[in-house]
């Protein structure tokens, strides 16, 4: 009836402020990598679940110092900069584009240096317990093409986008694409060729429409690629609202907010995702919530870039927005969602208390900004499954067994009495990648502390 059963305790969220705790509970996995059941130790059949499985060798029963989380989900990668993460985060956006960022991502047109770079990302997420990464590549087809063939080999579940940079002025010669022809074309050529990957791709992989941000698109390539997003139903990402001179320049250009002027383009749609999103105004937000778009919240990378703190708590509790998160590599110097829940947290306290202690307590901050740690939780996982309308980032019945099981033993957790979602806030404030024993996606096991390598 199911492919394995698990026995372990775990943490999933309910909702943005809820998170459920299964204390040794049997998970049983379909041959799809499906959670099929949820078994409870009172029900009926708990035990002999656990003999029937045993005799098969089907059963894996965790230690008591194991937990379970559900896989992160990370809304926002710049896969090629991490060749260059934890470099030059002290200049302002525009000067560490030009300076850094282009001259490395025009090397992509090495495909032996994309996939050395390419490969080992993947793998590091995967062992920073990332099960579902969603990346901007490059300009480069064959490159961006390389990138979602490393997910699928190595199991994990991706979405891809080749870049598009089409706009003569706005884009360095050394690198852009040569027209906007040609950046349509090629892009419609990517989402087939990874269209036709994703079906031999138990996880699945994505093809994904990739406007970098509006200043470096012509209105012809935005245009274009609205059309093959609706042509072809696939996610679409971009920045949007990110910094003062990103969201100025667009305001200037089109008269109006970047999600107000990607709109026009057919690029805000239930299968959308738009990165930081700090300088949304309230008309902004309730667009988002009307076309169901999502915003990847890149916490640290906007403590560098990003000029304001994004408002999750409004985004989510005023106006219903989907919210999750993304590390954005390398704008965000870490490659670990844990990093980023932890930060998420304290830049929404900033944002609530304000950081001008010259300015009266009562006019410094935001009232109503703070988030919680559960809902940090939620944005790195059930809130990722959301914004990408696919069964992920819960532990549920017909959701992906997309799992990391944490090794609490070296966290400070000395009382066999510590309460379940004590132990919980620990794990997600003391963790490091050490701490990941194992890795599944789609029930396949991607990585083992323990074993250096892995068939999958």
């Amino acid at each position: 009836m199911f492919n394995f059963v698990v026995k372990g305790t775990a943490f999933s969220s309910v909702d943005p402020k809820n998170v459920n705790t299964f204390e040794n509970c049997l998970f049983c996995i379909s041959e799809t990598g499906v959670i099929g059941k949820i078994i409870a130790p009172e029900s009926e059949e708990y035990d002999q679940i656990i003999e029937e499985y045993s005799a098969k060798n089907k059963f894996q029963e965790l230690a008591p110092d194991q937990y379970i989380l559900p896989g992160f989900i990370d809304l926002h990668i710049h896969a090629p900069q991490w060749a260059q993460a934890g470099t030059a985060l002290d200049l302002p956006l525009y000067d560490w584009l030009n300076t850094y960022t282009f001259p490395l991502e025009a090397k992509f047109a090495d495909g032996d240096f994309a996939e050395t770079v390419y490969s080992d990302l993947v793998t590091k997420l995967i062992k920073n317990g990332t099960t579902t990464a969603l990346y901007f590549a490059t300009v480069h087809r064959e490159a961006s093409r390389r990138l979602a063939e490393i997910c699928s080999e190595k199991g994990q579940r991706g979405l891809v986008g080749k870049v598009v940079m089409d706009d003569l002025e706005q884009n360095p010669a050394y690198y852009r694409d040569a027209t906007t022809a040609v950046a349509l074309e090629e892009t419609e050529l990517f989402i087939q060729e990874v269209l036709e990957l994703n079906k031999k791709t138990p996880q699945g992989v994505y093809p994904v429409v990739t406007p970098r941000f509006i200043p470096s698109c012509t209105d012809d390539s935005l245009k274009g690629l609205g059309a093959l997003a609706a042509k072809y139903d696939v996610h679409i990402q971009s920045h949007c609202s990110e910094s003062d001179w990103a969201h100025t320049f667009v305001q200037e250009r089109f008269g109006k907010n970047d999600a107000f002027a990607l709109n026009d383009f057919g690029l805000m749609t239930e299968k959308s995702v738009m990165a930081h999103c700090g300088f949304l105004s309230d008309e902004d937000m309730k667009l988002f919530a009307e076309k169901g778009t999502a915003v990847a919240h890149c916490p640290i990378s906007n403590a560098y870039f990003g000029n304001a703190v994004t408002p999750v708590a409004k985004l989510l509790h005023e106006h219903q927005v989907e919210v999750g998160l993304g590390s954005d590599i390398s704008g965000g110097f870490s490659p670990s969602l844990f990093d980023n829940i932890r930060q998420a947290v304290m830049s929404s306290r900033m944002l609530e208390d304000g950081v001008d202690k010259s300015c009266c307590s009562e006019k410094r901050g935001v009232s109503g900004s703070s988030i919680t740690l559960n809902e940090a939780f939620y944005l790195a996982t059930a809130g990722g499954g959301e914004s990408l309308s696919l069964p992920i980032g819960k532990i549920a019945v017909d959701y992906a067994w997309d799992i990391q099981i944490i090794d609490s033993k070296e966290l400070p957790i000395f009382s066999e009495e510590e309460p379940l979602m004590t132990i919980f806030q620990k794990i997600l404030y003391l963790s490091r990648p050490k701490n990941i024993d194992e890795v599944w996606i789609q029930g396949r096991k991607v990585h083992d502390k323990n074993k250096k390598e892995l068939e999958v």
